[in-house]
């Protein structure tokens, strides 16, 4: 089968190569143009490594884009990890239409930020859902999911890393399968159970002490490792990385350190501890929570504001 993929990546590179071991025909790639000072991007490169046609526009609504596109004669187009845009009509042309991996078991969590969300709103379960995409975001039919338990301390990095990722590739390859055995199903996505949020950024990245410590533990991880929830401390804005949750009764006030450790600093919240393992200041690197502790003359005692939003 004749197959484009647009991407970029890791995981776009994955999925080539994936196709490639299948035997199937690339018959172009589609990624973002190739930015100044940076490293190649992995797909474009596992891409150019085989001969195969690359195509960077800054844009797919252009005439000449889409013209472009569909002298490749693609049968099939495979979107694996895109952020651009895609008008309708590039769905439309492959004889078999094309299909879209989204890291979450929609239609709950839609939009760009899926994974952070689903942490954020504390769910348990999530996966990946392979769709047939429309003019909608993330509204199209489905051909398939699957799901995963997500750990206690997961956070966006480790679940899309060590599960949705490898989830993904999988899952692309099967719905590859099912589509050229002709057997690939369009199940109606459920309206009534739809969520969409939005990009998870600042404005929703500022940590509230007073608020429960599951729901504070749950933004911390659903920021990591972008943007990064942050608060404030004597030295400025910090950002937390890699906490943990000890739930039990706390008669110190939210917000107070009530440990500096090797393996982190210890938070007081209504409900539990949380321990931050890494902190990031405005102007350095991401350093061992304790390291910063250190550096900020940070102490037992000392107290995190209810943070700022921007």
């Amino acid at each position: 089968m004749k197959i484009i993929v647009i991407g970029q990546g890791a995981f776009g590179a994955k999925i080539v190569q994936a196709l490639l071991n299948k035997d199937e025909t690339v018959v172009g790639a589609y990624i973002p143009p190739d930015v100044p000072g940076t490293p190649i991007d992995p797909m474009k490169e596992i891409v150019l490594d085989n001969q195969i046609p690359v195509y960077q526009p800054h844009g797919y609504r252009e005439s000449k884009v889409f013209d472009e596109y569909c002298g490749l004669r693609p049968q099939l187009t495979i979107l694996a990890f895109v952020r651009d845009i895609i008008p309708a009509r590039f769905f439309e042309f492959p004889s078999y239409g094309a299909i879209c991996f989204h890291p979450s078991l929609l239609p709950r969590h839609r939009g760009g930020s899926s994974i952070s969300w689903t942490l954020i709103m504390g769910d348990t379960r999530t996966g990946v859902t392979i769709f047939w995409p429309d003019e909608g975001i993330d509204t199209g039919p489905i051909v398939l999911q699957k799901e995963v338990e997500i750990g206690l301390d997961d956070t966006t990095g480790s679940l899309y890393f060590n599960h949705l990722f490898p989830l993904g590739v999988e899952a692309l390859v099967e719905s590859v399968d099912l589509i050229e055995a002709g057997t690939a199903p369009k199940i109606p996505q459920d309206e009534s159970k739809a969520t969409y949020e939005p990009p998870c950024d600042d404005s929703v990245a500022a940590i509230d002490w007073a608020k429960p410590a599951q729901e504070i533990h749950n933004l911390i991880r659903g920021c990591d490792p972008q943007p990064g929830a942050y608060t404030i401390t004597p030295r400025g804005k910090i950002r937390l990385y890699q906490p943990r949750l000890t739930p039990m009764t706390v008669e110190d006030s939210p917000g107070t350190i009530l440990a500096v450790e090797e393996d982190g600093i210890q938070v007081a919240a209504s409900g539990g501890t949380i321990t931050i393992g890494k902190v990031r200041s405005e102007d350095g690197k991401k350093v061992r929570a304790s390291e910063y502790a250190k550096k900020a003359s940070l102490a037992v005692g000392d107290s995190l504001g209810l943070g700022e939003r921007s």
